[in-house]
């Protein structure tokens, strides 16, 4: 099991605090397994833009989150990995409510990796998805990371 696989699972069972910014946002992890990383949010008004809906920042922050712990489930002890491209598309508005996002690598070479995440809010409707394009650091790019 890989450092990043490790530590999530102390955080489901409480051992562990998830990241900073999914404390200050909200985000909790549900689900993980080598490859694949669900997590949800509370979107309340804290979390909304001027129009009263959730933020679309908010909500690409939550698919990138997924989207990296998918990807980094299946990294070597000496590897770190860096996001290089991701696109998001918002399909319907959320005001209060939770959302859950399911990544999953779908694609993923010696260097370069393609991961999706489907976002659907309480009523199981597809509200959001985004994909990510993840390269695989090792050596000096590696460290520190």
């Amino acid at each position: 099991m890989n450092q990043l696989m490790e530590h999530y699972r102390k955080v489901l069972a409480g051992e562990k605090q998830p990241s900073p910014v999914e404390q200050l946002i909200g985000i909790r992890l549900v689900e993980i397994e080598a490859g694949r990383a669900i997590f949800d949010l509370e979107a309340t008004r804290g979390h909304s833009n001027p129009q009263g809906t959730l933020n679309g920042g908010v909500t690409s922050t939550l698919a990138d989150i997924a989207m990296g712990v998918a990807f980094g489930t299946t990294l070597q002890a000496d590897e770190s990995f860096t996001t290089i491209e991701m696109k998001i598309n918002f399909f319907k508005p959320i005001w209060n409510e939770i959302i859950r996002a399911d990544a999953k690598i779908m694609k993923k070479g010696q260097t370069v990796g393609f991961v999706d995440c489907s976002i659907f809010n309480e009523d199981q409707t597809l509200v959001a998805f985004a994909t990510s394009t993840c390269m695989t650091l090792r050596g000096d790019k590696a460290k520190g990371r």
